[in-house]
């Protein structure tokens, strides 16, 4: 079987490979090659089980998606997306990766024809959704994204959809919740500081709260994130019929009970360092984000996460920190 990462340099594209690397392969099926994708020259992983080559380049140009495709990889991975606040500071940009770049890869497969039908598993977004909200929403509430970024997404499966009804490609979205607690260095994600109110205080470092605790949204891990991709990968996709996304498993809590479950876990002078500093295009970004989510379709279909958002935290102590953190 052979598979093809794009934004595989993202911090999910590494875990991703990493675990891959790991097992070798999933769904029963050895792994024989990996191609490796991105805008930026992707780690290629030492002492692989198999083959690995990587690519860099700007996949939404002419050609590119063409050559990523070319030797027919078994599974697609679309990984690959300008982040929310990126994509809402650079409009142009935005929509020619997350869209333009989205509709050359889904084209460069339907064109190598011959018979040829991948699994596509494509990550969207919560973002899709917009206020008003009601307590919980479900895989049927109707697609009214408030940001740039959410409409690129939305398009994006929509796009997915046709595709898979036309039967280019057998493909499945998974709306990823926020993904916490991110590891390395903050990325330019407005939900960045969900993150770096955990990720920063663990390590002895200041972090900034540009937000209300009141603020409520929708968690997993990064673990969990390629737990979502391999089992996306690997399902019975029969179930979906024409709804090919589907939010995924998410632990909602407030900012408030995210540095509770901090105090629980590492204490006083580890939240002591979270400084509050109000961001008004943040709060605006993220005012339009929904909360709560009803997972069970998803759930139903054999998808899982954290259960609460001390998890989330000790799973990054566990994968990130060797165990250990500044206290």
């Amino acid at each position: 079987m052979q598979i093809l990462i794009l934004g595989a340099a993202g911090m999910v594209g590494r875990k991703l490979t990493e675990r891959l690397m790991k097992d070798g392969g999933f769904g029963g099926r050895s792994i024989t090659h990996a191609i490796l994708h991105d805008i930026v020259e992707p780690e290629a992983p030492q002492n692989s089980p198999f083959s690995v080559s990587t690519l860099t380049s700007d996949f939404s140009l002419p050609g590119e998606a063409e050559r990523l495709v070319a030797s027919r990889p078994d599974v697609i991975f679309h990984l690959a997306a300008i982040v929310s606040g990126e994509a809402e500071a650079d409009f142009e940009k935005g929509y020619r990766i997350n869209l333009d770049g989205t509709r050359a890869l889904f084209d460069a497969i339907r064109l190598v024809g011959d018979g040829y039908k991948p699994r596509v598993v494509f990550t969207s977004s919560i973002a899709v959704f917009g206020a008003p909200f009601p307590e919980s929403i479900g895989d049927e509430f109707f697609l009214t994204p408030l940001t740039s970024y959410g409409t690129q997404k939305a398009i994006g499966e929509l796009l997915l959809a046709d595709y898979s009804r036309r039967g280019f490609f057998d493909g499945v979205g998974i709306r990823l919740p926020t993904i916490c607690v991110r590891p390395g260095k903050p990325n330019k994600a407005a939900s960045g500081f969900f993150s770096g109110i955990i990720r920063e205080p663990l390590s002895g470092q200041e972090a900034v709260l540009p937000v209300p605790e009141d603020v409520c949204h929708s968690h997993a891990s990064p673990r969990s994130a390629v737990n979502f991709l391999i089992h996306a990968a690997t399902m019975d996709t029969a179930p979906l019929g024409a709804r090919r996304s589907l939010a995924m498993p998410s632990v909602s809590v407030s900012v408030a009970e995210q540095i509770e479950a901090l105090r629980r876990i590492a204490g006083d002078r580890v939240v002591a360092r979270i400084r509050r500093e109000p961001d008004p295009v943040i709060m605006g970004i993220v005012e339009g984000w929904p909360r709560r989510f009803d997972a069970r379709r998803a759930e139903s279909l054999g998808f899982k996460a954290e259960k609460s958002f001390d998890e989330i935290i000790r799973i990054h102590i566990e994968d990130e920190l060797g165990g250990r953190f500044e206290a």
